[in-house]
């Protein structure tokens, strides 16, 4: 797991790099929204504190294969279903709006999708959106145009929730 410096220094850089490219506005926002992050005392659920089905879902998203490009969604329902609860269909917009309600770091869980319904990708459609699973230790696995990946929770929080705020949530109410 990358060290806490690690994060700080590939986050400044990221900003840095949408700060160049006129992401980020003066006042640090970006497309009228704050910059998001883990604000400390509001740290997500880390892997030791998980049971055993939400450790499920993590072990399933190392064996459940990359499905293709612009599929994260795809990849998402797969490990759900793999895990041994069930399918739940629909886009990343889809997952957003329906099963992602939360946005306190501190609600977030083990094996919670974590979700945007645009992103900024380049090559894909702005209202597509985004979705990954939440894996603990402030890391997130996803499925990106080429394989499926796992990143630090605070990149990914800036990485796509530029255009709008990140959520998360249990795919179909599974509240585990």
């Amino acid at each position: 797991m990358p060290s806490s410096a690690d994060i700080g220094t590939s986050r400044e850089a990221l900003l840095d790099r949408l700060r160049g490219q006129g992401l980020i506005v003066g006042d640090g926002s970006a497309f009228g929204m704050p910059i998001p992050t883990v604000e400390p005392g509001h740290e997500p659920q880390g892997l030791l504190d998980a049971n055993r089905q939400q450790r499920a879902i993590v072990t399933c998203s190392y064996s459940v294969p990359w499905p293709g490009p612009q599929l994260c969604a795809a990849w998402v329902e797969r490990v759900v279903e793999a895990a041994g609860f069930g399918f739940y269909l629909g886009s990343a917009r889809d997952l957003y709006e329906r099963d992602c309600a939360l946005s306190d770091t501190s609600a977030l869980k083990v094996g919670m999708a974590v979700a945007v319904p645009r992103t900024l990708s380049p090559g894909l459609a702005a209202n597509l959106g985004h979705v990954g699973l939440y894996i603990g230790d402030g890391l997130v696995r996803e499925s990106v145009d080429e394989a499926v990946r796992t990143v630090p929770l605070e990149l990914w929080l800036v990485a796509y929730g530029l255009m709008d705020e990140p959520r998360w949530g249990w795919l179909g109410g599974l509240a585990l």
